[in-house]
């Protein structure tokens, strides 16, 4: 079980990121968001590729679940942190944190 404050940790070790509000939400960002944290800390959302959203709800749906708008089938996906192992939040984290890098880089 991971809670708010352990996803934070986790999501500021990783570089160049920085923590700042977005709406009612955490987000965590490299110029780009790649999650975010909700304010009860019971979930994160995290931006994923489609096709690894996919794996990620078919491997472990009980801590994965696509998000239900346009976002969602971008590849946005909810992490449901108390059903969710560090392990899963940490790799979860930098799948997400690799693309924002990629995407802050590119012109």
């Amino acid at each position: 079980m991971v809670d708010g404050a352990t996803f934070t940790r986790m999501a500021m070790l990783l570089p160049e990121t920085v923590a700042a509000p977005h709406f009612d939400r955490t987000a965590f960002k490299v110029r780009r968001i790649y999650a975010t944290l909700a304010a009860d800390g019971r979930s994160a959302n995290l931006m994923f590729t489609p096709e690894e959203q996919e794996f990620k709800c078919m491997l472990a749906p009980e801590v994965f679940q696509r998000i239900d708008n346009g976002w969602g089938r971008k590849g946005a996906t909810t992490l449901w942190l108390e059903k969710a192992s560090e392990e899963d939040a940490r790799a979860a984290l930098k799948m997400a944190h690799a693309h924002a890098v990629v995407r802050a880089r590119t012109p």
